[in-house]
């Protein structure tokens, strides 16, 4: 712990971080910056006060261990005291502490004081210092996370620091001038901030080592040791008086009997993570009139961030408070004087080092900018939620200019983008699952394309041969009834083969879309002439484009508008109407076909324009209409889709059918 002039109190550990923001919010020095999305905590920058190892409810946060050093000591030839801190009874419940200092003992340490003694020299100190009527204020240095905050990021207020030490080095001071300059210190206590304290540069090896309640748990553990297997006894010399009562806020007032007047207003007292900050910040402002400003990290020592204790505030404060009054009740008070006086003349002196860890702040042409970025244009976006561990949108904004957050702490801006980004993956997603259904529906078409066409090929010319012989042998048998009824079925069945072979063709054709400036009124009229059209079936056409004109091929638009007609016909066997529609702009136009038919069950809607699927009855169809009406739409670049209700209760039912073509070839895709 001597190697260095600061350690690095307080780490985290990555695998346990969340990144919940919550020590960035806690910590009152803003030590703590977001990099990669870890909480990383800045040692130059750390004023000890423990907040962050506090509120970390994943234990992410480890302190700086001690109790390496501790047990070198302890393995060495010099004599080891242990300075125990006037809040341990608010920590040890469990144990009385003449069961303690056994326990110390146990642990190897030669003596076992009282801190609260060394506190007691720091009262005397400010009473005299008080006594003063030099007209000068003094910031309270009892507090190490203070003084570190003070010289770190308010280095002007310095020298308003009390020069006075604190508790635990005024122990460590008295007892080597008792027990010799060769004598080791080991300070046990709440305060994680001690471990920077005892390796000052201005206190150079006052004090060799700092243990925290919890690591002394830890040594006492890991020798299982307890207040059963040790022999208890009391602290060593000298014994402390009022200063006991230190880790409560007010204790160093009412030890040194200063006097804090709330109408004079000369006597300040704060304490707490908001509190100490508002505190100094308004020193500095103003301090006439102010003799002592007594400020405390914590809300008294009792709240360290190196205890165990889970009880609250007023609890622990009372269990200080009734072991002072027992003890003091019993205090030997000529004896105690008699320690005072002997040490009266102890040097207590101290001085400071300024170590400003501020960083220059944003223009407002710089802040405004870093604001933009998390979306906040006027003050109406700034919601100053807190979700990022900043109370203002704008010191979100000064910590990122200072490289300690990052824009996507904010909470409500990160939701908004997030919700973008989802919107926009849906879009895709959407157009993704359209291109990937058109990629099945061509792939499966090229397939059986090519399957259809070997099987066109292989069947035509056998089916040529069949049906001549039918011919042939029908006409040498007109006079055998019997053998003309086979016959007739043979050239019927050959004859479905032949069309059924006709429609491979067509499915399977690679041609090229020819495109040439067509009249769609035309198109529609020569498609309708095309197709025997029941009587019992009303066709209604409505134009409603201005441009009729259109970039296609007619031949094979004529061939899909005759599919749809066909199959518009048969859904209709008892008789209907037949609309056909055609509507435009500038750059589409769409065919529509309807029926006021059964319409297509929902089952059916995906499959309709897979080859060879049918609804019709066997021998009625052969499931390639929709199919070549798919392909021939697919080549032109546009897109076919399919209406229906089957309900007559939702409506008049049928089904309709939408082709939707680009109005000139330089829309389309080439080829």
């Amino acid at each position: 712990m001597k190697n260095s002039s600061r350690i690095p109190l307080v780490s985290t550990i990555r695998e346990r971080c969340r990144v919940c923001y919550t020590c960035v919010r806690e910590c009152p020095a803003k030590a703590i910056r977001i990099v990669d999305g870890q909480a990383e905590v800045i040692s130059g920058r750390c004023i000890g006060c423990g907040n962050c190892v506090r509120v970390c409810g994943q234990h992410a946060k480890q302190v700086y261990d001690s109790t390496v050093d501790v047990r070198r000591l302890l393995a060495g030839n010099a004599k080891v005291a242990a300075m125990v801190a006037p809040s341990f009874p608010a920590e040890f419940t469990d144990w009385d502490y003449r069961d303690l200092t056994g326990i110390l003992r146990a642990i190897g340490f030669d003596y076992v004081v009282e801190v609260a003694f060394g506190a007691d020299l720091v009262a005397d100190r400010y009473r005299r210092l008080m006594q003063q009527d030099d007209g000068r204020s003094h910031i309270a240095t009892t507090c190490p996370a203070i003084v570190a905050y003070v010289e770190r990021y308010f280095p002007e207020l310095t020298r308003f620091l009390a020069p006075v030490v604190s508790p635990m080095v005024a122990t460590a001071r008295a007892l080597r001038r008792l027990h010799g300059q060769h004598l080791k210190t080991v300070f046990v206590g709440p305060c994680i901030a001690k471990k920077n304290e005892a390796i000052s540069p201005t206190l150079a090896d006052e004090v060799d080592a700092v243990l925290t309640f919890v690591e002394l748990r830890q040594m006492a553990g890991e020798r299982d040791l307890s207040r059963h297997c040790v022999e208890p006894s009391d602290f060593d010399p000298p014994h402390a008086g009022p200063g006991a009562l230190f880790p409560i806020s007010h204790g160093l007032l009412q030890a040194a009997e200063i006097s804090e007047d709330l109408a004079a207003c000369d006597v300040v007292v704060a304490g707490g993570r908001s509190g100490f900050v508002d505190a100094i910040k308004a020193f500095q402002t103003d301090h006439s009139g102010l003799r002592l400003l007594e400020v405390l990290a914590c809300e008294g020592c009792i709240m360290g961030p190196g205890t165990t204790s889970c009880e609250p505030l007023f609890r622990r404060r009372t269990r200080v408070s009734q072991f002072v009054r027992r003890r003091l009740e019993r205090l030997d008070y000529p004896r105690w004087r008699r320690w005072m006086a002997e040490f009266a003349d102890l040097d207590l002196g101290r001085a400071y080092q300024p170590d400003d860890q501020r960083v220059a702040e944003p223009s407002p042409r710089e802040l405004a900018a870093i604001l933009e970025r998390m979306g906040k244009y006027v003050p109406e976006d700034e919601l100053n939620c807190g979700a990022c561990g900043y109370e203002t949108c704008r010191e979100h904004g000064i910590a990122i200019y200072k490289g300690l957050a990052e824009s996507e702490m904010c909470l409500p801006h990160t939701i908004e983008r997030l919700r973008e980004t989802i919107e926009n993956l849906a879009i895709s997603n959407e157009a993704l699952t359209k291109t990937q259904e058109t990629l099945m529906q061509a792939e499966k078409l090229a397939s059986m394309g090519q399957l259809a066409a070997g099987i066109a090929h292989e069947l035509n010319n056998p089916l040529g041969v069949v049906l001549m012989y039918a011919h042939i042998l029908e006409q040498e048998q007109e006079n055998n009834p019997e053998l003309m009824e086979d016959l007739k079925m043979i050239k019927e069945q050959a004859d479905r083969c032949k069309k059924i072979v006709s429609g491979l063709l067509h499915f399977a054709r690679q041609n090229k879309v020819s495109r040439r400036g067509t009249d769609l009124r035309e198109l529609i009229d020569r498609s309708l002439k095309a197709v025997v059209i029941p009587d019992n079936i009303t066709v209604k056409v409505e134009h409603n484009v201005d441009d009729p004109v259109a970039d296609l091929d007619e031949d094979q638009i004529m061939q899909a508008l005759g599919n749809l007609i066909g199959n518009a016909c048969a859904a209709m066997p008892n008789g209907g109407r037949l609309d056909i529609q055609t509507v435009g702009n500038n750059n589409r136009v769409e065919l529509r076909v309807r029926d006021t038919g059964p319409g297509i069950p929902k089952e059916h809607a995906d499959k309709i324009f897979e080859p060879f699927f049918t609804t019709k009855p066997y021998g009625k169809g052969t499931g390639l209409g929709l199919a070549i009406t798919y392909g021939i739409v697919k080549m032109h670049s546009g897109d076919i889709r399919v209406e229906s209700n089957t309900d007559s209760r939702m409506g008049p039912t049928g089904a309709t059918f939408i082709i939707s073509l680009p109005r000139h070839a330089a829309l389309a895709p080439a080829g």
